[in-house]
């Protein structure tokens, strides 16, 4: 371990701060520094405040308009013609509860799932939470760990930290005792010490990050569809609202109160506000199903860009295989001696204080032999794939070893490829002990190195492996096994598994991008993959316009992690990973994907079918208001009527089929899916109710023929409302049979029972208009029949 002396040379651009000794900050530094608020508080990635919920519930647009109209309404109209109020009041709490319940279920596990570097005070090394740590702590550093700060290096053993996350530098940067650590970076190989510079906000990558990183909608294709269909609607809605009002209020003479409650009883149903709130609630509440699951969204969207993935891949170590392995074998070469094999196996297992899972396996297979003494080691690094140390053996000799892979420390031909291959195609991982005779900082410390024995270890499957494989393939989504083992051995495994399909060595893959990617699409098993070849892959599938997943676990899969379309790390994975992925699975569980992919595909298809219902009644009230403006007759419904039709067959149906299951794989273009129905279903909605308020406005005659006029339209409009309700709701089973009948029992409740009656203005006269506004329906509903199914031919999805 080299420590900060007298005599060493640091950067002048960042002089070193006061030191602290090795020992740390004592308990009252750390006090002091707290009470000087000198802490690391960073956002908490995963979460928004209360006040936040509250604020993007309550402060829409859409929530100002309705919010506006229903004061007026509170003054000039009877109670029922205020309802829709109360409905925006229902669904706004409704939305705040669910988010506030997904923001729990957040927190708790982000707890869970929360990296604790290890820091020294009062001369012990001690776990504590990122948030406690303070200016000039001592935080120690290992494969796989991210700096949370920033810090100038105090101690460095073979340290190499990789910064391209930060400065897009794609080579890992090895670390001295002064160099400045960046927060952010994280560890490729060995291990160290920095003390810590810059704290909370003031870190580097916290000011990258803070807006980056909240809890955030923005990136939905979902989100962002919706917002564009609300632009719309809120262009279409001016106009509208503007010759309604003055149609009403101006040009008809009616009495002031019937003209405002009419008017604005035109203008509240071209606002679809609940499908901003369903959305929130769908996204929400699959938050909480999740992390039951113990599955942890970092991002919402990653719930639904999982469901839109069509390739996914799948580091082998950790994702396939459990983290552990076993020492079966020890086969030894060239004649030397297998007791002496054992001794450079276990002082090489003691020279390594962070051994990855294989070194790991050697350590328990093979007891430290305690005359070794280290005098130099050479951490393992997932570019280099080995790993050396050199030592001073108990009677005075010494000697340099290396640990790694056959294939890249043997040259071409050398008879022991051959055994190796052989244990490979077993499925077996393969290490080599070869001696060198040169320096552990030669570049070229592998050439000619003299192997001495194979390690052959035994790598444990996931039970859920094959089953999550086997649910991928049955959903058409890809799978691509990228490994940095060898690729004869991945494939071996990736077959036991039942993954079928060509293996290569990435070695021999194309550089271009293009090349890459149909290499991508022949192979399915990649063996020999760099860091940085993974990151490559990622892009070059991206590039063939395919949607990525990435698992991984090891610090060799944090760049492919991060450039994926969504990362998924392992709740045991290195604390860099779980960092930049969006979706981190804290049982360590490959088989809960399945549930984020059905989660994802409930909540996309789920808000399409409902998107439909709500643009419907958009479509037809921006028509109606424009039909009546230009017929210059009294708007067909007061407030009540709409409050009415809207609960029966948009608002409470809409609920329930936005949290029901659906396996439907996620399509994209989420707007053109939407309107290529909501406009046809809009158009002939308003035109057969239309039709029937004016055939109505000749039959009726004398007082109250206003009332019995709305009180038709309000029947035809139900009856083709319901009809599209029925459609969207196919394919049917007993509960959405139910839902569509009990909604219709709802209308006829109000239609017979007297009270009712009156409390909803809604009187069917005679017989004959009745019985032409269910006709005038009958034949709306067959002809949007025909236009959808026209539709779905002309303009598929």
């Amino acid at each position: 371990m080299t420590h900060l002396d007298a005599g060493t040379e640091v950067d002048p651009g960042h002089p070193l701060p006061a030191p602290v000794g090795t020992g740390g900050l004592s308990s009252a530094e750390v006090a002091e520094r707290v009470a000087r608020g000198q802490v690391n508080d960073v956002p908490v990635r995963s979460s928004r405040s209360v006040a936040d919920i509250v604020r993007a519930n309550v402060f829409t647009r859409f929530n100002a308009i309705i919010g506006v109209l229903w004061l007026i309404m509170l003054f000039v109209a009877p109670v029922q013609d205020s309802l829709f109020g109360y409905v925006i009041l229902a669904n706004t709490g409704i939305g705040i509860i669910q988010e506030w319940r997904a923001k729990k279920t957040l927190d708790s596990l982000a707890v869970i799932g929360e990296a604790k570097p290890t820091v020294r005070r009062d001369g012990t090394a001690v776990e504590v939470s990122t948030s406690e740590i303070v200016l000039d702590d001592l935080i120690e550093i290992g494969p796989g760990d991210k700096a949370v700060v920033d810090g100038v290096c105090v101690e460095a053993d073979g340290l190499e930290i990789d910064e391209s996350l930060l400065t897009g530098e794609a080579d890992p940067v090895v670390k001295r005792p002064g160099d400045r650590v960046l927060s952010g970076s994280f560890v490729v190989a060995g291990g160290g010490a920095f003390q810590a510079t810059k704290v909370g906000r003031e870190a580097y990558a916290a000011q990258l990050a803070e807006e980056a990183s909240r809890f955030t909608l923005v990136h939905s294709e979902l989100r962002s569809g919706i917002s564009t269909i609300l632009k719309y609607v809120t262009w279409m809605m001016i106009p509208a609202a503007t010759g309604l009002i003055i149609t009403q209020l101006f040009v008809k003479e009616n009495a002031l109160d019937d003209s405002i409650a009419r008017t604005v009883g035109g203008i509240v149903p071209m606002v679809p506000e609940g499908l901003v709130l369903l959305t929130s609630v769908a996204f929400a509440i699959g938050v909480i199903r999740l992390g039951r699951k113990q599955c942890l969204v970092q991002e919402l969207p990653a719930i639904e860009g999982l469901a839109r993935v069509d390739t996914v891949c799948l580091d082998k170590t950790g994702t396939l295989t459990e983290g552990g392995m076993d020492v079966t074998e020890l086969r030894i070469l060239g004649g030397n001696d297998e007791e002496y094999a054992r001794k450079v196996l276990g002082a090489l297992g003691e020279s390594d204080p962070r051994p990855n899972a294989s070194l790991q396996a050697v350590i328990d297979a093979y007891p430290d032999a305690e005359d070794w003494r280290c005098t130099e080691s050479l951490p393992f690094s997932s570019a280099r794939k080995y790993s050396g140390a050199s030592f001073s053996e108990g009677d005075g000799e010494s000697s340099t070893w290396l640990l790694g892979a056959p294939d890249v420390l043997l040259a071409p031909g050398d008879p022991a490829l051959a055994e190796t291959e052989s244990l490979n195609e077993q499925g077996l991982r393969v290490l080599l002990l070869a001696r060198t005779g040169r320096e552990l900082d030669d570049p070229r410390v592998a050439e000619d190195a003299k192997p001495a024995a194979l390690v052959v270890l035994e790598q444990r499957l996931r039970p859920d492996a094959a089953d999550t494989l086997r649910y991928f393939a049955e959903q058409n989504v890809r799978a691509k096994v990228i490994s940095g083992d060898n690729a004869v051995s991945v494939g071996a495994v990736a077959a036991k598994l039942g993954l079928e399909g060509t293996t290569v060595d990435a070695r021999l893959l194309p550089h271009d991008k293009d090349g890459m990617a149909e290499a991508l699409d022949e192979g399915t098993v990649f063996g020999r993959v760099t860091p940085q070849q993974k990151r490559d892959m990622v892009g070059a599938l991206q590039a063939h316009g395919h949607t990525v997943a990435m698992t991984g676990d090891g610090v060799n899969d944090v760049l492919a992690l991060k450039d994926a379309d969504i990362g998924v790390s392992m709740g045991s994975g290195s604390e860099a990973t779980r960092a930049v992925a969006q979706i981190v699975l804290l049982n360590n569980s490959f088989a809960t994907l399945p549930s984020v992919v059905a989660e994802g595909r409930r909540v996309i298809g789920n808000i399409t079918r409902v998107a439909t219902l709500f643009l419907v009644k958009t479509v037809y009230s921006v028509l109606l208001a424009v039909m009546v403006v230009c017929w210059q007759v009294e708007y067909p419904f007061l407030p009540r009527h709409l409050t009415l039709l809207s609960t029966l067959t948009i608002g409470v149906p809409a609920f329930f089929l936005a949290l029901a299951p659906n396996k439907e794989r996620a399509k994209p273009h989420f707007v053109r899916r939407v309107m290529r129905y909501a406009i046809p279903g809009g158009v002939v909605a308003a035109l057969a109710t239309f039709a029937t308020y004016l055939i109505a406005r000749h039959h009726y005659t004398g007082e109250g023929s206003l009332d019995a006029e709305t009180s038709v339209a309000t029947l035809t409009l139900f009856l083709i409302s319901m009809w599209v309700l029925a459609i969207i709701a196919r394919p049917y089973t007993w509960w959405r049979v139910l839902l569509v009948a009990s909604m219709g029992a709802g209308f006829l409740l109000v239609l017979v029972v007297p009270w009712l009656q009156e409390f909803f203005a809604l009187r069917l006269v005679g017989v004959t208009m009745p019985w032409v506004a269910v006709g005038i329906a009958a034949g709306a509903a067959a002809t949007l029949e025909l236009v959808w199914k026209w539709v779905d031919r002309r303009f598929p999805a």
